[in-house]
């Protein structure tokens, strides 16, 4: 018989948050989302499901947090450009997206088409992922880049479906810096001309 983990309260242990996520990759790598159960991951991280489910409290939430695991964290570059900004988010994601962690997270999308708990906790990481990339619109907001009116959750989200899109048909390998240009075309500010005098 095999041992539960030692508990250390209701602060999360590291070697048990650890080992719980090795356990739900495992487990994912080998029977997909379908496979991946608390009971199961419960089981193999010889953790109790009440601590799983005190931590995530779905198995969205835990499949969200090892994608989060893998992935880096967020770092917005500032070319001096929108179009150069958004090229550097496109080349990051695409890059973290080659192999497995793409699958995983296209998997995510997948499930969220039919199992609310994993819709509900994708849509809660969208909103952090829209809010991160908002910085980087209110950036070229502050360099007159943008035309006036454009609410910057909106263009937020259309880089978010371009991501998504792209993960979706399997396009992570297209060209970051076309991709922003041709995003960015019609959200820049028209440059005119002095009248002449």
């Amino acid at each position: 018989m095999t041992e539960k983990r030692a508990s250390i309260g209701a602060r999360r242990n590291p070697q048990t948050e650890a080992a719980v996520l090795d356990a739900a990759a495992e487990i994912l790598s080998e029977a997909g989302i379908a496979g991946l159960r608390m009971e199961a991951v419960a089981k193999r991280a010889r953790a109790g499901k009440a601590t799983l489910y005190r931590w995530w409290p779905t198995r969205g939430a835990l499949l969200l947090a090892l994608y989060r695991r893998r992935k880096p964290v967020d770092a917005y570059a500032d070319t001096g450009t929108l179009e150069g900004d958004l090229a550097a988010v496109f080349a990051q994601v695409f890059a973290h997206w080659q192999g497995e962690t793409g699958q995983v997270f296209r998997s995510i999308i997948a499930a969220a088409q039919a199992e609310p708990d994993v819709a509900e906790a994708l849509a809660e990481f969208r909103l952090e992922r829209r809010a991160g990339l908002e910085t980087v619109i209110a950036r070229a907001g502050a360099r007159s880049e943008l035309a006036p009116g454009l609410p910057p959750a909106r263009l937020a989200d259309s880089v978010i479906a371009t991501l998504w899109f792209k993960l979706l048909s399997g396009g992570i390998d297209d060209d970051p810096q076309i991709l922003a240009r041709v995003l960015c075309q019609g959200w820049i500010a028209v440059k005119t001309s002095p009248p002449v005098l």
